[in-house]
């Protein structure tokens, strides 16, 4: 895949969403809009993007396409969601390429806080460069291994307002130890009433056999993420999740079950998609 070399490691497959978010995008019965995704996408490799990736990545588009387009549109619901219900506050953890805070239409004082690092955000502020934000959007340099607590404190982020928060296309990258770390800094910064939105998706032999098929860095990226059903990790940190299916919310949408998660599909494995709040005092 042809990227900036900048752009390298997790970071470059920001721009393999976002080449996925393009397609669905192009759809007649698309899941949503995002006129940005093609723009990240030109800038990565221009109209040559897919000719000079790995002829592999089809197949791993083949398995996970359709979960992007279901789990974007469930996000953007329920991250609008949380903000009519009182969250000022957003934060995209490791925001990558979305767009989220210039295509949807936030409630008015919504504050958009975008973590990652100094490459991706500088990458993408050169390709939105002429875009208008649809809120107040705050780019937060650092890297979530690092003190980012601290980083997003200064950028003005207040610990005791209700906070919407996102962890999209993270957990598969961490080990359980690094997922209850990520967490419970997350939790620590929380203020009653906030809400996770999540993707958990666990490793299996398709996807695996996919990534082995593209290099040895995609085939090592996923780290497992935290251990068992995703409900469960999220009650220990002290918050009340609804967590879902993948297939079941691909459902509502009238999308088939994504590849990757269909058990007919030898090789598949579970996946799911929810949210969580954080009880407010009674």
């Amino acid at each position: 895949m042809s990227t900036p070399s900048s752009l390298a490691g997790i970071a470059e497959t920001s721009i393999g969403v976002a080449a996925i978010r393009a397609m669905e995008d192009s759809r007649a019965d698309r899941l949503f809009h995002d006129p940005y995704a093609e723009r990240f996408v030109q800038a990565a490799g221009g109209d040559g993007y897919w000719d000079t990736a790995p002829t592999a990545w089809a197949g791993f588009v083949a398995l996970m396409g359709e979960e992007v387009a279901v789990r974007t549109r469930y996000f953007d619901e329920e991250l609008l969601r949380a903000a009519a219900d009182g969250c000022e506050q957003v934060v995209l953890l490791a925001a990558g390429m979305d767009a989220r805070a210039y295509r949807l239409s936030w409630p008015e004082y919504t504050r958009v806080f975008e973590i990652d690092v100094a490459e991706v955000l500088a990458f993408k502020s050169a390709v939105l460069k002429d875009a208008e934000p649809a809120c107040e959007r705050v780019e937060v340099s650092t890297d979530l291994r690092l003190d980012w607590p601290l980083a997003l404190r200064e950028a003005g982020f207040v610990p005791g307002v209700p906070t919407a928060w996102l962890i999209e296309g993270i957990l598969y990258a961490l080990t359980p130890e690094a997922a209850d770390g990520l967490l419970a800094r997350v939790t620590s910064l929380s203020a009653p009433g906030s809400v996770v939105a999540f993707e958990h998706v666990p490793d299996s032999p398709a996807l695996r056999a996919a990534r082995q098929a593209i290099s040895a860095e995609m085939a090592n990226i996923w780290l497992g993420g935290p251990e068992g059903e995703p409900g469960l990790w999220l009650r220990r940190h002290g918050w009340t999740p609804q967590v879902r299916d993948i297939s079941e919310v691909a459902a509502t949408y009238g999308r088939p079950v994504p590849a990757a998660f269909d058990p007919s599909r030898e090789g598949s494995g579970p996946g799911w998609l929810g949210t969580a709040r954080l009880a407010k005092p009674e």
